[in-house]
């Protein structure tokens, strides 16, 4: 008997015997087993069809659902956390807010106005306690300190078409109250208007507790794309500073 006649004579009688309907049951079995375990899968058909009815019947009962218990109850934790939030944090939420109030702003603004915005937070920011006091009016004041401003030009190319220049403002008495930005024109393009470049440290978004106001108006005339006339490169002024002296009359 040759290998063939031998392959055809176990594979009778294992017919015969009912291993091979076994051996398809078996694996019939583990098939549609399978086949079943794929649809019920994250993205078999079965799936889908279950996320769609119990969408319909969820999304209806949450939608009439009332949450003003639990609005409110957020409401309160939410008071308390700014309660208890130091003063930076409750700075940095005032100064989201304030970027987020959508406003109509100016397509221009005059360098002397920003100066103007500055030396406000100058007289509210400046240190006092090396400053002469005022006693010729009705109410002692401390003197008025000396600010100034100029726009350092940086020279370029001849054949560059962009000019880019630093606009300092900047206060003797307190070196802490001075600021600097970058600003940046397109000769061909913005004439004698120029942009506030982005390399400014304010606008990154972990920057936000430590903005005072004038930081914020500088970050809202990048964002709102105002053009900055420079209607003087360099001015003097005083200021007043806010704070009132305490008086000692021994």
């Amino acid at each position: 008997m040759n290998l063939e006649n031998s392959i055809k004579d176990v594979i009778s009688k294992k017919m015969q015997d009912g291993t091979v309907e076994e051996i398809v049951e078996k694996e019939l079995v583990n098939g549609v087993t399978n086949a079943v375990g794929n649809l019920f899968r994250s993205y078999g058909d079965l799936t889908k069809i279950i996320e769609e009815k119990v969408k319909s019947v969820m999304i209806p009962y949450l939608e009439k659902y009332d949450y003003s218990e639990y609005i409110i109850k957020l409401d309160s934790v939410l008071v308390e956390i700014l309660k208890s939030s130091a003063l930076e944090n409750k700075r940095l939420l005032e100064n989201f807010k304030e970027l987020m109030i959508e406003e109509e702003a100016d397509k221009t603004i005059k360098l002397s106005n920003i100066f103007e915005s500055w030396k406000k937070q100058v007289a509210k920011e400046i240190e006092t306690d090396d400053l002469d006091i005022d006693y010729d009016s009705d109410e002692p004041t401390y003197k008025n300190v000396e600010v100034s401003f100029e726009v350092i030009i940086n020279e370029s190319p001849s054949w560059s078409s962009i000019d880019h220049a630093t606009v300092v403002f900047e206060c003797e008495h307190d070196e802490k109250v001075n600021a600097e930005f970058r600003i940046i024109r397109s000769k061909d393009v913005d004439g004698e208007a120029w942009t506030i470049t982005y390399d400014h440290p304010i606008y990154n978004i972990n920057s936000l507790r430590h903005l005072n106001e004038f930081d914020i108006l500088l970050m809202k005339i990048r964002q709102n794309f105002t053009k900055i006339i420079l209607d003087d490169k360099f001015g003097e002024d005083v200021v007043t500073p806010e704070a009132m002296p305490e008086l000692s009359y021994s």
